[in-house]
């Protein structure tokens, strides 16, 4: 599979094997997506192509987001159709909530090429073993070192006065009198993207666009995800 797919995370549950063992699994909704655009080394200097998941209304859309997908008659597009110009290809769908690109060959598995307004669903990922899936953690706000970097905080004994989650001494000795760059300290803490990679597909849902997969994903239910297929051995 040369380009992956987007959808939501749904939530955690478990599933059962032919020998009745429960497998963790995280509920994606992958798909149906929309190839909004094709990148092209020719006319953007790389070859991509640009994928759309989730119909939003158009009464909540921008003009911008609404030409993007359809043709909008304006001053400049018939400027443009006077002068000759030929206006490029529209997915003729509604706008799209979520919009990522996939870097790569405009051809897919099967040595056909991508076209624009074509519909991709989870059936992509019918027979491939294993995904990496990017998403946004959730945002935990400012956090002290024992719950941002597992410090196992101060004594609890005599001598430490109500300073037992602090992180303690952060400083050096006169030399070189300075703390350097890089220090673990409380800070923000989560709301950062991140990849779990070489998860495997436990079932494609088709039907009903899901996917299973094992173990966690990054992000909160309903949040956003990215999924393609892994290249990690």
């Amino acid at each position: 599979m040369a380009i992956g797919l987007l959808g939501r995370k749904v939530g955690m549950t478990q599933v059962f094997d032919e020998a009745g063992k429960a497998i963790p699994v995280t509920v994606i909704q992958a798909g149906p997506c929309r190839v909004l655009q094709l990148r092209t080394a020719e006319r953007d200097g790389y070859a991509a192509v640009q994928v759309g998941y989730g119909d939003k209304p158009r009464r909540l859309a921008s003009r911008a987001q609404r030409g993007h997908v359809a043709k909008l008659d304006s001053k400049r597009s018939k400027r443009l159709a006077a002068g000759g110009a030929e206006p490029s290809a529209r997915a003729a769908c509604e706008p799209q909530r979520f919009v990522r690109e996939f870097r790569g060959e405009l051809v897919d598995g099967a040595g056909a090429e991508y076209s624009i307004g074509q519909e991709l669903s989870v059936v992509l990922l019918e027979g491939v073993k294993s995904v990496d899936i990017t998403g946004t953690s959730k945002g935990r706000g400012t956090s002290g070192v024992m719950r941002r970097h597992n410090y196992k905080g101060q004594r609890a004994s005599h001598g430490v006065k109500k300073v037992h989650r602090h992180a303690g001494s952060t400083g050096c000795n006169t030399f070189p009198a300075r703390t350097f760059k890089g220090r673990r300290m409380a800070g923000r803490y989560g709301n950062e993207r991140s990849t779990i990679r070489n998860l495997r597909v436990v079932r494609v849902d088709a039907e009903n666009h899901l996917l299973l997969v094992y173990g966690p994903v990054p992000g909160p239910n309903g949040g956003y995800v990215i999924v393609r297929e892994t290249n990690k051995l």
